[in-house]
């Protein structure tokens, strides 16, 4: 048998008083939500209106039954009736009982004058609701569902409807309801642009996007990629704007290191900041600008040719796409040949976008005998279908 100390003893008082203390901490902290919801619930004007609607409801009833069987032509005998007749009157203005006395003639209008207000204020409610729903949606302050495998597009400036556009045109795996907005932009920029038949089924979250708190209303931690534009609200400079950029990214990257992220830039200076956040892709609006303004001075038409390239359309220009696994390892001539002899025309393979340093890198024309890495993907310039545009 076994012997109970006095540390014993006192170790098993005192779990039981811990036991004890808990059961009455929860009862106490029952009592204090339930107060604290009585108390909102006794502030609250509509609470005492559904009680005089009870009381009124209560109070006719009790008239037409107590006066209406002592008239000779009576309808109402019983109290199944005169309850009847009052759920009829305040549902569906209906009187389905004919009063034939003072009072009860009186309990009846009272109740369809009752009817009416009940339901002018419910409809009213709804309403209400239904606009105030529309109103967080159009401002950015509606809750979302919970989403997976998303886009959002963070930033915004004036030629936004295009940027928007051009992205659900150029991404085929991008549906509009795919897509989550989030930006500090005029309201009525975004009401307009909300409005637009095109993007009726975008989401839209109002905030500043280099806060945690704003990206994980929009589930940063489930999306898929993010695109990240210069941010011209509020009137920054140049600085500031990429100062946000680089803020934001690292901000995504903590949230979710696993999400692809661009990034525009508009000037070099943060291009190493942003390659130490693990943007995956870094795109310098100005350094392209100037670029192509060069090319176009020598009258050659690169212009044009660049513009093919990059198309707006999805299926034509320049293409990434995926290598199978079993040209993995291999040499790139072999895969070369395969593109050869497919039987879609008008393909060229022209190099690999192969990962490097946490970032993808194009490698244009590689040697014949260069090893595929796995994972590599394939850079192709595809010609636009003809049957597309007849």
């Amino acid at each position: 048998m076994r012997r109970f100390t006095g540390t014993g003893v006192f170790f098993y008082l005192k779990i039981l008083y811990t036991v004890c203390r808990m059961k009455r901490n929860n009862k106490i902290g029952f009592w204090k939500k339930f107060s604290k919801r009585l108390k909102l619930t006794l502030k609250n004007p509509f609470t005492y209106f559904f009680l005089l609607i009870v009381i009124l409801l209560v109070a006719a009833t009790f008239v037409v039954r107590n006066t209406e069987p002592y008239h000779p032509e009576g309808e109402v005998t019983n109290w199944k009736d005169a309850i009847w007749h009052s759920i009829v009157a305040v549902v569906a203005a209906y009187y389905d009982y004919y009063m034939k006395t003072v009072p009860g003639r009186l309990a009846s209008l009272g109740l369809l004058l009752l009817g009416m207000a009940f339901w002018t204020i419910v409809m009213g409610k709804i309403t209400e609701s239904i606009m105030s729903v529309q109103t967080k949606k159009n401002k950015g302050l509606k809750k979302l569902k919970r989403m997976k495998g998303h886009f959002i597009l963070c930033g915004w400036r004036e030629d936004f409807e295009e940027i928007l556009d051009s992205v659900i045109n150029s991404n085929f795996d991008i549906t509009p309801d795919m897509i989550v907005l989030v930006n500090n932009a005029p309201v009525e920029e975004m009401r307009q642009l909300m409005a637009d038949i095109r993007f009726k089924e975008v989401k839209y979250i109002n905030g500043d996007f280099s806060d945690a708190e704003v990206l994980q209303r929009a589930h940063i931690q489930t999306a898929n990629r993010v695109l990240v534009i210069s941010d011209y609200t509020g009137g920054a400079t140049e600085m500031e704007i990429d100062s946000r950029t680089v803020l934001s990214v690292l901000t995504m990257k903590n949230l979710n290191p696993k999400i692809y992220v661009a990034a525009e830039l508009l000037s070099a200076k943060f291009q190493n900041q942003l390659k130490m956040a693990n943007c995956d892709e870094v795109i310098l609006t100005q350094e392209y600008q100037y670029s192509l303004l060069a090319t176009a001075s020598s009258g050659q038409g690169y212009s044009n040719v660049i513009k093919a390239l990059i198309s707006d359309d999805s299926d034509s220009g320049i293409i990434i796409e995926d290598i199978p696994n079993k040209f993995g390892g291999n040499k790139y001539e072999v895969l070369c040949k395969a593109y050869e002899a497919a039987e879609r025309c008008g393909d060229i393979l022209v190099g690999l976008l192969i990962k490097i340093e946490e970032s993808a890198q194009p490698l244009l024309t590689p040697p014949a005998d260069f090893i595929i890495p796995k994972k590599a993907k394939a850079i192709v310039i595809r010609a636009k279908d003809e049957a597309d545009d007849e």
